[in-house]
């Protein structure tokens, strides 16, 4: 947070071009917050900050960045200093930043790393998108179960500086494959001749770098670690996964349920990254497919037209009515969207979850219904607005929104579950499909009423 506090200090010194000041209040800084600054600046000054920083700083810093001011920054550097700093990367970072590259310059980029390390990229690079294998990084400390804590501790001392994470030690056999991880508590609480198979319990959790990465985010959650090793399909132990990157997974996948919630096409880039055309293309095809959607309400609208006629005081309720019936769909949708990808309660939870919803959707109707009926009341007592059938036209408003009210929560709330059930995402179920499909309904429950409670009186 210090480099946004300060952003605008710092904007102010380098377009006065007080460099020296910069690189004082910076030097000292953590790389992380040094990362926040730079990537807060407008691309002209991002590599002139990232110039000013202590070269013992340099790479810390830039494994910090976001992709986008790496990308910035490397575009502006020379082959030789590119090499150094993509070969210093961890290789599970160096794939993220590969990932938004153009092809040719990726390709250009791995002719600058050592063979061993293009080696690294190009497997990484070879998993699906999306896998776990884009994910992991090869560096860690495996051992062998005939060794002691002794030998283990001198194993970290000589190889720990080039591991991702000290957290785990995890245990191989003569084959390579995965039996066992020993969290390094053990090891420096254990007496130095005792050997890893004592220490073994055989209780550990892996995944397989072919897994999806949701199926990582779902296991560090679950079992509230810090690292996952990786195994391949014949259950050799190939790389770790970190919480670091899991959580930038997790935030995507949030930041891409959120999106197609609103009825948006998730987003590849930052919203400020995002080139405009594209940012209206995303938005324009859902805008486009609810619009004809409401094209429905207004069909439905003229069905009633000789109705709306003869008692125009209906249609004074209907933006009450149908939004009523919308903002409860849409609040419905968003709870139960949210609980399944959280994994609260499956498909097969379905009924549950109807009944809680209809309790739920009577219990809120019957609130809008009583309120809406005060305001009829008032309203005709001050000013006499609704004529001498108010109170019939008060009694079709507050069963109008019991009903829409339930009917748009069953709906928000059965919808995500149907999709779920069809292998389909439920986020596409978007508040404003669930809304849209909720104002068709809502005006023939809201007329159908009328023309039984007013039929002879303003019908």
């Amino acid at each position: 947070m210090v480099g946004k506090l300060l952003l605008p200090e710092i904007l102010e010194l380098l377009n006065e071009k007080d460099y020296q000041t910069v690189k004082e209040i910076i030097s000292d800084w953590h790389p992380a917050d040094v990362a926040e600054l730079i990537s807060s600046l407008p691309e002209s000054f991002q590599f002139m900050v990232f110039r000013l920083l202590p070269k013992k700083l340099t790479q810390n810093v830039f494994e910090y960045l976001s992709v986008d001011s790496q990308k910035n920054i490397l575009e502006l550097m020379g082959n030789k200093e590119v090499a150094s700093f993509i070969n210093n990367l961890p290789p599970d970072d160096r794939t993220s930043l590969f990932e938004e590259l153009p092809h040719s310059v990726v390709k250009n980029m791995l002719s600058l790393l050592p063979k061993e390390e293009r080696e690294i990229a190009k497997t990484l690079l070879g998993y699906p998108e999306d896998s776990v294998g884009r994910l992991m990084t090869p560096e860690y400390i495996s051992v062998k179960e005939n060794m002691t804590v002794e030998q283990v501790l001198d194993k970290i001392r000589k190889y720990g500086s080039d591991s991702e994470t000290l957290d785990m030690i995890y245990v191989v056999d003569d084959d390579g494959k995965l039996i066992d991880d020993i969290n390094i508590r053990q090891i420096l609480l254990s007496p130095p001749d005792r050997t890893v198979a004592k220490l073994m319990d055989h209780k550990f959790v892996y995944l397989n770098a072919t897994d999806d990465q949701e199926v990582a985010v779902e296991a560090f959650k679950k079992y509230d670690c810090y690292a996952l090793p990786v195994i391949d399909n014949e259950g050799c132990l190939i790389g770790i996964v970190t919480i670091d990157d899991i959580l930038t997974v997790a935030e995507e996948e949030t930041t891409e349920d959120i999106h197609k919630i609103g009825g948006i096409e998730a987003l590849e880039d930052s919203y400020m990254q995002t080139p405009i055309p594209e940012l209206i293309r995303k938005r324009a095809s859902w805008l486009v497919i609810l619009f004809l959607s409401e094209m429905l309400t207004a069909s439905a609208m003229a069905v009633y037209e000789e109705e709306i006629a003869r008692a125009v005081v209906l249609a004074l309720f209907v933006p009450l009515i149908i939004s009523s019936g919308g903002n409860s769909g849409s609040q419905a949708a968003s709870l139960i969207i949210r609980g399944l990808a959280l994994k609260e309660f499956g498909v097969k939870d379905w009924w549950q979850v109807m009944k809680r919803e209809i309790f739920s959707g009577l219990s809120l109707g019957v609130i809008l219904g009583i309120i809406g009926f005060i305001r009829i009341s008032i309203w005709q007592l001050f000013g006499g607005i609704y004529g001498p059938h108010w109170l019939s036209v008060a009694f079709v408003v507050t069963l109008s929104l019991i009903g829409v009210v339930m009917w748009g929560t069953l709906a928000g709330s059965m919808l995500p579950l149907l999709l779920k059930k069809l292998r389909l995402d439920p986020a596409t179920s978007s508040a404003p499909f669930v809304a849209t499909l909720v104002d068709v309904t809502g005006l023939i429950i809201y007329f159908t009423i009328a023309q039984i409670i007013l039929s002879g009186k303003l019908l």
